[in-house]
Parts: C-alpha cells; structure tokens; sequence
C-alpha cells in the first residue's frame, strides 16, 4: 500500500498550531541531527520535550524515559530512531494524548503507518521538521 502523507502546506498548518513537541531518541550530543533539529525548533518557540531513557536533561528541559511519562497534550511526537523501532513508537504514541506521529527524514516503516492511519492519526514520515519549518514559516 502507498503511504500517502500530508501536504506541504498542510504540514505548513500543523506547525503553525503544535506547540509541544515530543523527541524520541533525542541525543545529548551537539554534534547529532537530532539535537541540532530540536535545538532550531525550540529556538523557534516550540516546547521539546526530550524523550531519552539515558540522559537526565537535554537543552535545558527534563528528559523522560517514555512517552506515558509525559504529562499533558502533545502536539507532535518526532522520532529520531530507526525505521525498525517504529512500530514500537507507534504502539505507545496510540496510548497517549498526541496528534501527530513524525518520523523523521530517512525514516519511514509501513507496518507503524498502517497501524496509526486505521487509528486514524496524521502520520508524516521521511521529512525533516526543521527543513518543513523553515519551508513552510
């Protein structure tokens, strides 16, 4: 099955209406995609909130071991782990209170596509947030 994404200006909307994000695998590490990216959105106004189970703050915010561990709404859940962990994200991004699943470019699995899409979730796959942000402002 072809997994069909939103559009760029759809993409465009849900940034301009999310707030928090939530990073799965986000590194300690400067030098790493992935805390290079969630710096630029939280230095663009986006709440992250770093989901790491072996660091103990990351950008100056708490990490937390899980998704389950975070209190309130999440706007965007973006993953930063490999395709093959995906479904694994995906089962408890369905458990919690978010809206949309992200994985980040290069990531794509369609076995935690099909999963959310008959969940009815919006599901991006294969795109940098940072790279639409910027594309999208």
């Amino acid at each position: 099955m072809e997994m069909q994404y939103p559009s760029r200006s759809e993409i465009g909307e849900i940034l301009k209406k999310s707030k928090r994000i939530a990073v799965v695998g986000l590194s300690d590490n400067p030098e790493r995609t992935s805390y290079m990216v969630s710096k630029a959105m939280q230095d663009a106004g986006y709440e992250i909130i770093p989901v790491n189970p072996t660091a103990d703050e990351i950008l100056g915010v708490k990490a937390v071991s899980s998704l389950k561990e975070i209190e309130g709404h999440i706007d965007i859940v973006n993953v930063f782990r490999r395709s093959e962990h995906l479904p694994g994200v995906a089962k408890e991004f369905a458990e919690i209170d978010a809206d949309v699943f992200w994985a980040q470019l290069g990531l794509e699995n369609e076995e935690a596509y099909q999963f959310l899409k008959e969940k009815g979730y919006t599901v991006i796959m294969d795109r940098c947030i940072k790279v639409e942000h910027a594309l999208t402002r």
